[in-house]
């Protein structure tokens, strides 16, 4: 009959059995706040608060694996914070985000992919010619930034190739400003509105924006790519967004050219919303008034009707709801 152990016959087998589990996580009081200004291949790149002029590269570590974390994210980083050649940091904690940029692959699919986070303004870039402006897009821009918290502003590129007068008139009744550059002028009218600020561009490929992210950070030095002349369309000349300090104070998010922009994640009410110029008109609509089509139900067409409100946004409003395919 065996005989029973005693404490002497009990031993501890080293590794992984050998240390008592604990639910609690270490708090990282010591961990340096900073700010992640790029993202390539699950790697970080963050400049802490404490020292702004010093790039440290980090990994997501422990709990932080799952967590989303994009340019503009503040976070807080643990280890060799030195910046030096091979050095790595661990990224611990994600700040609550004040305001998030965000798109869907298309409108059907409701997994919404977030781009930058924390910026207050959103400088929608078009081109008033080569490539010809796409009014659809700048609306979808118009609905993300109202949905996630971002203060729009449209910025006009190539002005002295064209007249941009007829897209200025489309949008200034909405309030926000509208600002036309030409590369043989200054940039105070958007530095003005940039300085200090934290802004993302924003566009479609070819409308310019590396060149103007080139002029508001000369020492940016971004790729410039060209339309296409067959096409009309520009090729992709960054690759993936990230944070650039003006020299006037502030941060300017510079983002990859966009072909579509998908509005998924954006509630249906919230489309609405962002066409203030049309929602005061939509109070008097029937109730269960979906907006798709003109109806004696929807007093948006009365609206346009008398001249208080304008059919081309009435349209573009319409197109937005039938692509969410959701009314409102």
């Amino acid at each position: 009959m065996p005989r029973e152990l005693d404490e002497d016959d009990v031993r501890i087998r080293p590794g992984r059995g050998s240390r008592p589990r604990t639910r609690q996580r270490p708090d990282h009081n010591e961990a340096v706040p900073a700010i992640v200004v790029g993202v390539d291949r699950g790697r970080y790149s963050c400049r802490p608060e404490r020292t702004p002029e010093r790039l440290v590269a980090a990994v997501r570590g422990g709990s932080m694996r799952r967590t989303s974390v994009v340019v503009g994210d503040r976070v807080a980083l643990v280890g060799d914070l030195s910046g030096a050649a091979g050095a790595l940091a661990r990224l611990v904690r994600r700040e609550d985000r004040t305001s998030v940029l965000r798109r869907t692959p298309d409108d059907s699919d409701p997994a919404e992919r977030p781009i930058v986070a924390n910026a207050d303004i959103l400088v929608i870039v078009c081109a008033i010619t080569d490539p010809v402006p796409r009014p659809g897009l700048i609306d979808r821009c118009l609905v993300a930034a109202y949905d996630g918290g971002l203060s729009p502003v449209l910025c006009l590129t190539k002005a002295d190739l064209a007249d941009p007068g007829s897209i200025t008139e489309l949008y200034q009744p909405l309030g926000f400003p509208v600002v036309a550059t030409r590369p043989d002028r200054d940039l105070t009218e958007l530095l003005d509105l940039l300085t200090q600020r934290a802004s993302v561009l924003f566009g479609h490929s070819g409308v310019g924006k590396s060149s103007l992210v080139n002029r508001l950070v000369p020492a940016a030095d971004r790729a410039i790519g060209e339309v296409n002349a067959v096409t009309g369309r520009g090729r992709h000349t960054s690759s993936a967004a990230v944070a650039l300090r003006l020299p006037s104070g502030g941060m300017v998010i510079d983002t990859p050219g966009v072909r579509s922009f998908g509005l998924g994640a954006v509630a249906p009410s919230r489309v609405l919303s962002a066409f203030s110029d049309l929602a005061a008109a939509a109070a008097y609509c029937q109730p269960g008034c979906e907006h798709l089509a003109p109806s004696p139900d929807c007093a948006l067409d009365s609206a346009v009707t008398e001249g208080t409100a304008d059919a081309a946004r009435l349209a573009s409003l319409r197109r937005l709801l039938a692509a969410r395919g959701t009314p409102i």
